[in-house]
């Protein structure tokens, strides 16, 4: 069985996992991490796998502790940069790392349709809309299917507009993105392609935070057998 503990367990996402982890056969929760609690209580409930959802301040500092303390890491807050990633990276090796922007099924199938679809219809934009207490803007889930859009279109079309504009969105890996806060959002993506006399669009919604769930217990329990880091939940549904 594995041994698992939660960062951020206090928060919206970390009470849900909590109580996902508590209702698996094959997981144990032993540990609950709040904001004010020393990491060190992790290593003391002999966790195997920690998942953090805490902030963009602090997600990165816990991860390459846990790492170096060698210690599996699941995680779902945001606020990396590449080069973070790359210095998570470096400290794989007896403990792996896996990173998700968005752990909805729903969502990272969206993402990998987009990507497959801007082979064919590269003009495209994105509009993410979500709850008005998210940290960032644009979400990690919007900035990924951006990046994975311009990983699979032949050319990035000029974005139409002056460069400067803010109402075009920010642009992102060649992407407008479009960030929508208003009450009564949970997580919501659209993604609009365009070309000669037609459109297409995909888009995903979620309802409710239980349908992060499956994808975050899939990754706890495939990240031990994982090597180095993984980005992407995507890489789990091959």
């Amino acid at each position: 069985m594995l041994r698992v503990a939660v960062l951020g367990a206090d928060g919206r996402m970390g009470t849900v996992t909590c109580r996902a982890i508590e209702e698996a056969d094959d997981l144990e929760l032993v540990a609950r991490v709040e904001a004010t609690d020393s990491l060190e209580a992790v290593l003391d409930a002999g966790a195997d796998v920690a998942v953090e959802f805490t902030t963009p301040a602090t997600v990165k500092g816990n991860t390459a502790w846990l790492l170096e303390h060698g210690v599996h890491v699941v995680v779902g807050a945001t606020g990396l940069t590449d080069e973070d990633l790359a210095e998570l990276e470096a400290r794989t090796g007896p403990a792996s790392c896996l990173v998700a922007p968005n752990f909805s099924l729903g969502a990272v199938l969206l993402m990998r349709t987009a990507a497959d679809l801007a082979r064919h219809l590269p003009d495209v934009e994105i509009t993410e809309l979500h709850h008005p207490a998210k940290v960032d803007a644009p979400s990690g889930t919007a900035a990924r299917t951006a990046a994975l859009i311009a990983e699979q279109r032949p050319d990035a079309p000029e974005v139409p507009g002056p460069a400067e504009e803010p109402a075009r969105g920010r642009v992102v890996e060649g992407v407008p993105i479009h960030s929508v806060r208003l009450p009564g959002m949970l997580a919501h993506q659209e993604v609009v392609f365009g070309t000669t006399g037609q459109t297409l669009t995909v888009r995903h919604d979620t309802l409710d935070r239980s349908a992060f769930m499956p994808g975050v217990l899939l990754a706890v329990r495939r990240i031990p057998s994982r090597e180095g880091l993984t980005v992407g939940l995507e890489a789990l549904l091959a």
